[in-house]
């Protein structure tokens, strides 16, 4: 087994989806350590976005401000950020797959880019939210523990190079490490919200300690403990085909490491992408 350089721990939980538009049509089941996800309804808000598709706040070249308007801990060095749209029928305006750059300040008052996959879709009206981990000398970590309700953030896109489209492969298998799981649970209510996206998802999600695990319900931890390894991708993911990909987005550390196990188990150069 090759042992990550961290202490990085297997994690397989079951995904909080309750706090959302959709999550009352949820439920989630944990499979033999891996989330086997069924949608069974989506949101009137998705609804009203297919058919109206209002235009999106987002600039491309410009930053634009958005007010804090909740800040909620999840633990002890991560909080989800709710910022309002500039009217309660706006939208983002973020294609699934991409990702926000935010501008703020570190400690020294000196300027700060970092990008951001927001955790809300097109589906939620009037604001997005953002779940950000803040490490102790991070710089945009700074910024963000500093933020208070009533606070600005600066804003552009969409970017990134991610794009999908509902049905472009048959299956995803997704790693995800730490914070790194913002960009699948994106995803994953793309599809979950879309009765028409049959796409299937595997998912892998790592952290050091249960606390660690974000977007999960408040209850004790009863799953896997260990390193991801070859043998658990190779149990818990799609096999190498043509028609499906593997995603990873987690630490350089991690992120290395799982390419690494993907090359060896057959996974082409195609069938990965890492956020």
């Amino acid at each position: 087994m090759l042992e990550l350089p961290f202490n990085m721990a297997l994690r397989f939980p079951n995904l909080d989806f309750k706090f959302l538009p959709f999550g009352e049509n949820l439920n989630p089941e944990l499979l033999g350590g891996v989330v086997a996800l069924v949608a069974v309804g989506f949101s009137a808000a998705y609804l009203y976005y297919r058919t109206k598709n209002p235009k999106g706040c987002l600039d491309p070249n410009n930053f634009k401000e958005f007010k804090l308007i909740k800040k909620t801990p999840l633990s002890h060095n991560v909080a989800r950020f709710r910022f309002a749209l500039p009217t309660p029928s706006s939208v983002l305006g973020l294609p699934v797959g991409k990702n926000i750059l935010a501008r703020g300040k570190d400690s020294q008052g000196e300027e700060v880019l970092r990008s951001y996959t927001p955790i809300t879709l097109d589906s939620d009206i009037g604001y997005f939210e953002l779940v950000v981990k803040m490490y102790p000398n991070g710089k945009m970590s700074h910024h963000f523990r500093q933020m208070k309700e009533g606070d600005y953030l600066a804003v552009k896109g969409p970017k990134g190079r991610f794009s999908y489209k509902p049905g472009q492969v048959r299956a995803f298998g997704m790693l995800a490490g730490g914070s790194g799981i913002t960009p699948m649970f994106q995803l994953i209510r793309a599809i979950l919200e879309n009765p028409k996206d049959k796409t299937k998802v595997h998912l892998v999600y790592a952290n050091v300690t249960v606390d660690d695990i974000l977007l999960k319900p408040p209850r004790e931890w009863n799953g896997g403990i260990g390193f991801i390894s070859k043998e658990i991708i190779k149990s818990h993911c799609p096999e190498p085909a043509p028609d499906i990909q593997i995603l990873r987005c987690g630490p350089p550390p991690m992120n290395k490491a799982m390419a690494t196990h993907l090359d060896a188990l057959g996974y082409t150069s195609k069938m990965q992408f890492e956020f």
